[in-house]
């Protein structure tokens, strides 16, 4: 196997990982898009149909059961006012209703929304927490009681806490509590439920959670693919694809369950775990930028305590593993740093590129100079495993038009290969360092595009032209989709293509001639294969390619014209064929082989 064939293999292995993983995930999105589709709509006629004055009925039936605003069994505020509770610290804004006692909307500070205002999280009116108590005219929902209370009080430490409570008529109370810490994206809920056997059958929660993700990255699509249903249970972390499944059952004890979209995520959490539980989730239609990319309804048992408080909380921030990590239970999980078959780059992320990135990101505001730094450190840390192959490929070049001599004298393929592989043995070329940069690459490139894809610190940040690194840069809009290509085409995306070509076309400069057309010309194609790949992917990923690719032919160039010495390689040659040759057990089998196949087709053409 000649060095050139192996360079070859390695870049079509490596094209083909990529566009196989890209390929398979959007035939995923479609196929359930598709599905989706099929079961609304069998949904939708099936429903029956609605009588207009039962509903007139039912409405009016529904306003009575309330007096002074309180459902009939409660006691809070007879006014039936919604009365909203702000407080905020230095990272987020939340704000609370008495109605139902609990969060009615958070803005997070330091990012921005698609429309620049302060990115907001369940802060829809499908956003709620729900449970079901006994009232002396039945059952009621909690979101329909009006609680009263939510005076603000500041605690030593800075943290700021709402407190709301209703009563029953026949005993017992309800009190809800929130706890904000100063610059904390997590919030506390202490849910107490004093005369709990009065109010909830076998001392028993079951508790609805709901959640709306809408859109905060321009790609609506890529955004989907980066999102999940994460949640802990019985210890272990795991997550779904929104795309995929629409419900989930949770059998086993529940710590927290979380809807995670690209950087952000909404999450529930009971300190003491839930019992058991499932969600169900759907994906709105797209219809306007910043409209919903799934609903999510959980329904999850809570076991109260004799005191009756169940510790829970909310998250409501960015998807940061530094931030997620400090609260111990796993949520740094939802960081993407490494999934599927390249699970294992997660720990070249968190061991190697976590550390250095937050080093370099202290020596300058710049983002797109962190990534050049982060390049420059990637090359320096590979440097001694990439070198060798580096200067293979410099002495094949010295080498090529004395292989080009070689092939004239050897014209038969299995001869010429033979000589080849002494020829190269005996100028000190290792025949397998070809495959090395492209292995390199594969793990490095999977592990740096779940860094840059799951990174919130590129998110708005603006670099040369691009004015978002956690998104494509895009410098023209066709107006219309090109299949794979998408419906644009990204300046970084060109600038790592344009680099690669080079580097393909310096690397065939100093091949041997290849008979083989498809050997031949491969090299050409994976840059364009490039092109569909990385055009939707962020930029800080197609800009790190670029710097990575421009570092790889200066470092060619120098070690092919201020390194290697074409007389030193060539009286080496000299000195090795004089020398007792030593062969390796690898190479001897490989001249065994060709020996056989030089036989046998030599006795194939005896018998024609």
């Amino acid at each position: 196997m000649k060095f050139d064939r192996n360079t070859i293999i390695g870049f079509v292995a490596l094209a083909l990982l990529f566009l196989g993983y890209f390929l398979y995930t959007n035939k995923e999105q479609q196929a359930y898009r598709e599905y989706k589709a099929k079961q609304d709509s069998i949904a939708k006629a099936a429903l029956p149909k609605i009588d207009p004055t039962l509903a007139l009925r039912d409405s009016i039936r529904a306003d009575s059961f309330k007096r002074a605003g309180t459902v009939t069994g409660f006691t809070g505020d007879t006014t039936a006012t919604e009365r909203p509770v702000t407080i905020e610290n230095d990272v987020m804004k939340i704000t609370f209703t008495n109605k139902g006692g609990q969060p009615k909307s958070v803005e997070l500070k330091g990012f921005k929304g698609p429309d620049s205002t302060n990115v907001k999280l369940a802060s829809s009116a499908f956003d709620k927490v729900s449970y079901e108590i006994r009232s002396g005219s039945g059952t009621a929902r909690i979101e329909d009681l009006y609680f009263t209370g939510g005076a603000v009080t500041k605690g030593a430490d800075g943290s700021q806490t709402v407190t709301f409570q209703v009563g029953a008529q026949q005993g017992g109370t309800i009190v809800h509590q929130f706890v904000l810490k100063p610059a904390d994206y997590m919030v506390d809920f202490n849910l107490q439920v004093q005369g709990a056997a009065g109010l909830l059958q076998n001392n028993e929660l079951n508790l609805t959670w709901q959640n709306k993700a809408v859109q905060l990255q321009r790609d609506r699509d890529y955004e989907v693919q980066q999102s999940f249903i994460s949640y802990r249970e019985d210890g272990d972390y795991d997550d779904e694809a929104i795309a995929g499944d629409v419900d989930l059952n949770f059998p086993e004890a529940v710590n927290w369950i979380a809807v995670k979209q690209q950087f952000f995520n909404t999450a529930f959490i009971a300190k003491n775990n839930f019992t058991s539980g499932k969600i169900e989730w759907t994906q709105p239609a797209a219809t306007t930028p910043g409209g919903a990319l799934v609903e999510a309804t959980a329904n999850l048992k809570l076991k109260l305590p004799a005191d009756g408080v169940a510790p829970l909380a909310f998250y409501y921030g960015p998807t940061d593993y530094k931030i997620l990590k400090k609260y111990g239970n796993d949520m740094e999980d939802m960081v993407n740093l490494g999934s599927g078959i390249f699970a294992f780059v997660k720990y070249i992320n968190r061991w190697v590129i976590l550390p250095v990135w937050d080093l370099f990101k202290t020596l300058t505001s710049n983002f797109g100079i962190v990534i050049l730094l982060l390049t420059l450190f990637i090359r320096l840390l590979t440097s001694p495993l990439m070198y060798p192959s580096y200067l293979t490929s410099a002495k094949m070049r010295i080498l090529k038009p004395e292989l080009a001599e070689l092939k004239k004298k050897f014209p038969d393929q299995q001869a010429y290969a033979m000589e080849q592989m002494k020829f190269t043995r005996e100028a000190g070329v290792s025949q397998l360092a070809g495959c090395l940069p492209g292995l390199l690459q594969i793990p490095i490139f999977f592990a740096l595009y779940s860094f840059f894809n799951s990174n919130v610190d590129l998110r708005g940040k603006r670099f040369l032209w691009a004015e978002d690194l956690s998104q494509y840069d895009s410098i023209l809009d066709f107006g219309f989709e090109i299949p794979l290509l998408g419906s644009h085409l990204s300046l970084f995306t060109i600038t790592a293509v344009i680099t690669s070509f080079l580097i393909s076309l310096y690397s065939m400069r100093s091949a041997p001639a290849q008979d083989n057309p498809v050997m031949k010309y491969m090299p050409y194609f994976f840059p364009i294969i490039m092109l569909f790949i990385f055009n939707k992917l962020p930029s800080a990923l197609t800009w790190y390619y670029t710097v990575s690719n421009i570092i790889t032919l200066l470092i060619q160039f120098v070690i092919t014209n201020y390194i290697i010495d074409h007389d030193k390689v060539m009286a080496k040659i000299e000195a090795n064929r004089k020398a007792p040759k030593k062969t390796s057990k690898w190479q001897e089998k490989m001249l065994q082989m060709q020996e056989q196949q030089k036989k046998m087709q030599e006795q194939q053409k005896k018998g024609r």
